[in-house]
């Protein structure tokens, strides 16, 4: 049997979210070791044995490995963000001090999604289920940074939106 593909969650600011996603797939692999406690370099000028040297090296391979995983969760920008960090654990604690509980990015967020709430509008070839799909992924995500959004406000939305070709089920519902 041929190995899936892995499917890396892609970080999309959403830090708790994805951080949590990433911790179950390094778990998985048996690769969280690496970030929490992560490799214990040895003292400069302590010598080591070659079982010691050998095992140090296969564990900086591996946080290699975790390194490409982050690298391929992120995109352009926060790619230059993190580069030049030398370890997956100083990635992921760059990653946590910029992005977890951030205050000004979950207001800087919900403004942006206020103002995609606000211009969505369904394009001709859409079908309903897509529509519906997109408008309730900006919702959830407006919540998600801590807006109150009620499912009211979020119907109303839909029914005001919908293309002219929807007009009729539009009527049906408001009657």
């Amino acid at each position: 049997m041929s190995e899936e593909k892995l499917k890396i969650p892609v970080f999309d600011v959403h830090y708790e979210h994805w951080s949590e996603m990433m911790e179950n797939l390094l778990c998985a692999k048996e690769l969280w070791n690496l970030i929490e406690p992560w490799i214990i370099e040895p003292a400069v000028g302590i010598a080591q044995s070659d079982t010691q040297k050998r095992k140090l090296e296969e564990l900086r391979m591996t946080d290699r490995q975790v390194k490409h995983y982050l690298f391929e969760a992120v995109d352009w920008v926060t790619f230059e963000q993190i580069l030049d960090k030398s370890t997956s654990k100083a990635i992921w604690l760059s990653m946590k001090k910029r992005y977890a509980g951030n205050e000004r990015v979950k207001i800087s967020m919900l403004q942006k999604l206020r103002r995609d709430f606000e211009v969505l509008e369904m394009i001709n070839n859409e079908t309903i289920p897509e529509y519906f799909g997109k408008v309730l992924s900006i919702a959830n995500q407006m919540r998600n940074n801590g807006e109150v959004t009620e499912d009211v406000k979020v119907v109303e939305k839909i029914l005001r939106t919908l293309s002219e070709k929807y007009m009729y089920v539009v009527v049906s519902i408001e009657e």
